[in-house]
């Protein structure tokens, strides 16, 4: 079973950082980024877990600057658990699609909370 626990910690303090940010922080972009993070998470769990897209995407909805926080930890935390029970026919090794999630959490973290 792989470790997914490199990203729920890197999702986690993200999501910690956006929870303690103030408001105009949030709405200067930070929440629109973490909102775009938690979106793309989100599709690629949904895309391991139905691998020949039967099932209709799912969207993660905007509910506010306040919430994205929680948004992008559950989205985060859903790919990990995708990517410990991920199949041998996925189109990409889970390791390889975890080390490209940790990396882009760490890269949206930066950009969006300078």
């Amino acid at each position: 079973m792989l470790d997914t626990s490199p990203l729920t910690a890197a999702v986690e303090r993200f999501a910690d950082r956006l929870r303690a940010a103030p408001q105009s922080r949030l709405q200067r972009g930070a929440a629109a980024e973490a909102l775009e993070l938690a979106r793309e998470l989100a599709a690629a769990a949904q895309r391991l877990e139905d691998p020949s897209g039967a099932a209709p995407a799912r969207v993660m909805p905007d509910e506010g600057v306040f919430v994205v926080g929680d948004q992008l930890a559950v989205a985060g935390l859903d790919l990990a658990e995708a990517l410990r029970t991920a199949g041998p026919d996925s189109a990409k090794a889970p390791s390889a699609m975890l080390d490209e999630a940790v990396a882009l959490v760490e890269r949206v973290e930066v950009r969006a909370m300078r």
